[in-house]
């Protein structure tokens, strides 16, 4: 096995895999049957997965390659398959001779002069209508563009699809088609794509299907293939992911609007919050200081009193002590027959001026219920003692308002202390002496 026929076994896929990937060009195909006989020439043949599937569609195919080791595989199948050089089988080729020619993977192979001298070929073997396919790596996808395409040694350069299809405008086909191929499906969905999608996502390969002039009835059994679109190239794809992104950040800057708004209303609540904290603290403040003075101010009063106590207590001490002082004094002792005297006068006066007003007083009712004494002592006192005459009623006034009981002989130690009781009982034993000796 030679080493492009290895290579292309591991790095290109499997039979079925290919010859999957081929059968996006029915539509293109198909159409070419309705003028028969219809011949195919493929350059660079390979495998021969295309000319077996041009042969399942109906065509007479013939490949061509240099690669006796790729051309085992078409040989070991029955394909009808030639070793020379694509360019030099393309100009043996009759004027107008053929519907269909192909070269897959081929042209990144060769010069782009030998490129565009295989697109004049190719326009000359045509006929009326017939096809033109050239498919290779596609450079709009980063990935391949940078990296999978010089896996292959035998690449010479990448061709963008704009260059190869402007070539084949240029060479005089009528209409032309660029076709990206085998990106992955679910980039058609409206999933989400990232970076990843933009760097690999585009079709890893394209191919420009070119169309010779003819009748305009020829030309319209392929207008719908040529109208439709195929594949994802670069530019719309990295569309896609700035709007995606430019989605995601108006929602995120949206949703940090509504955190903002609602971290501002926090801090409002927070400001107001803290305002009244910081008032009723203030008012804590002044209270505690209020209380503060007042806890000063009665501490003074305390100690001033505490003064004044300890002032007092001290006197107190030196009065308790100066009359212990002299109740245990020699006058003290001395003198206390004189006091107990001078109290039994003060006693006795008082007793005699109630006697003598009680006699006053039992006098003045006797005279009071004897009109004709009344009125002779009125006269005689209002003559000789006006003055007496008024202590008098004002004492029968007094006693007229309240009259104490008299106060009897008999009943007169009852009604006094034991002292004055002692006093009267000696007064009146003195009295009886005095009188008997009279």
């Amino acid at each position: 096995m030679t080493f492009y026929r290895a290579f292309e076994d591991r790095y290109r896929g499997s039979r079925d895999t290919i010859t999957q990937r081929l059968r996006a060009y029915q539509p293109f195909v198909a159409p070419l049957l309705d003028d028969s006989p219809a011949t195919a020439l493929d350059l660079g043949c390979g495998r021969g997965e295309w000319l077996e599937l041009l042969g399942e569609y109906g065509l007479a195919a013939r490949g061509i390659d240099l690669d006796d080791g790729m051309l085992a595989a078409c040989r070991e199948r029955g394909l009808q398959v030639e070793t020379m050089d694509a360019l030099a089988a393309l100009r043996a080729a009759p004027d107008g001779s053929l519907a269909l020619v192909s070269a897959f993977h081929l042209v990144e192979h060769i010069p782009f002069d030998m490129v565009r001298e295989l697109i004049d070929e190719a326009l000359r073997a045509l006929r009326p209508g017939g096809l033109l396919i050239l498919e290779t790596p596609n450079p709009e996808n980063l990935v391949v563009g940078a990296s999978s395409f010089y896996m292959d040694p035998s690449h010479l350069r990448p061709i963008p699809p704009l260059l190869l299809d402007f070539a084949v405008e240029h060479a005089g086909f009528e209409r032309h088609k660029i076709v990206r191929l085998q990106e992955e499906a679910q980039l058609h969905t409206d999933a989400r794509i990232g970076m990843i999608n933009v760097l690999e996502g585009p079709s890893p390969d394209y191919s420009v299907v070119a169309q010779k002039a003819a009748p305009a009835a020829t030309m319209s059994t392929l207008d719908a293939a040529f109208g439709a679109d195929y594949g994802i190239a670069l530019a719309p794809l990295a569309q896609r992911y700035d709007q995606q992104l430019a989605q995601e950040n108006g929602e995120l800057h949206r949703a940090l609007g509504r955190h903002s708004t609602r971290i501002d209303e926090q801090q409002a609540r927070a400001k107001a919050d803290n305002a009244e904290h910081a008032q009723r603290l203030l008012q804590l403040e002044q209270r505690v200081q209020q209380t503060a003075e007042q806890l000063h101010e009665t501490q003074q009063h305390l100690h001033h009193a505490s003064v004044l106590l300890q002032q007092t207590t001290q006197k107190a001490e030196a009065l308790g002590q100066l009359a212990t002082d002299l109740l245990a004094s020699t006058s003290w002792r001395i003198t206390a027959p004189l006091r107990a005297a001078v109290t039994f006068v003060h006693r006795v006066r008082g007793w005699a001026k109630r006697k003598a007003r009680s006699a006053v007083l039992g006098g003045g009712r006797w005279v009071l219920r004897h009109p004709r004494i009344k009125r002779g002592l009125r006269a005689l006192l209002t003559r000789l003692a006006p003055r007496l005459q008024a202590r008098l009623m004002r004492s029968m006034l007094q006693a007229s308002a309240a009259v104490p009981a008299p106060l009897r002989q008999d009943d007169a130690p009852g009604q006094l202390s034991p002292r004055a009781a002692r006093a009267y009982h000696e007064l009146t034993k003195a009295a009886h002496q005095a009188a008997s000796k009279e």
